[in-house]
């Protein structure tokens, strides 16, 4: 994670297509070095509470997370909780992961994280966002949802090309790239 300069604000708003608001650090750059997931404070300069700490500002990746969203894959993750103990256990880790990290910048008094975890899948752009920033191996649907992503055409560009591939067996990949 670096501090963001002007020339990353400058990306992010355009990006966003407005100004960034409580951006604390680029928390993730593509392999050319574009900013591509902001860490931001718990609450925005006006005292809003926000609690999305890391927050996902690349077009391509933003655009690859609503595809999956609309492809079904959010629903088929929530699915699998409900019946992979060691899967609940680790996107519950995750979210605890998050929590614990967010509430050294501030606590919001609560236990919401984004994403819908711990209990369902809601917001791949989250995961998404949290998996690139911490790398492979802390949230398991980020890290799915990212794989996927770079099988769809994103490895090397927007996400490094050593990311680990998809590897979720009994379901067809092509489903999920459709």
């Amino acid at each position: 994670m670096t501090a963001p300069n002007d020339q990353d604000l400058a990306i992010i708003a355009k990006q966003l297509g407005r100004e960034p608001r409580g951006v604390l650090a680029v928390a993730y750059r593509t392999p050319d070095g574009i900013p591509a997931v902001v860490k931001t404070a718990p609450r925005l300069p006006d005292g809003t509470p926000f609690p999305t700490l890391y927050y996902l500002t690349d077009p391509r990746l933003t655009a690859e997370a609503s595809r999956q969203e609309s492809a079904g894959v959010m629903r088929e993750m929530t699915e699998r909780l409900g019946s992979d103990q060691e899967l609940a256990a680790a996107y519950r880790a995750a979210h605890e992961s998050y929590l614990a990290e967010r509430n050294e910048i501030e606590s919001l008094g609560t236990d919401f994280t984004g994403g819908g975890m711990p209990e369902r899948v809601k917001c791949l752009h989250v995961l998404i966002a949290h998996a690139l920033a911490k790398g492979p191996g802390v949230n398991p649907f980020g890290d799915e949802a990212v794989a996927l992503a770079a099988d769809n055409g994103l490895r090397g560009t927007a996400i490094p090309a050593d990311w680990p591939k998809y590897e979720r067996t009994g379901i067809d990949e092509a489903e999920h790239r459709a």
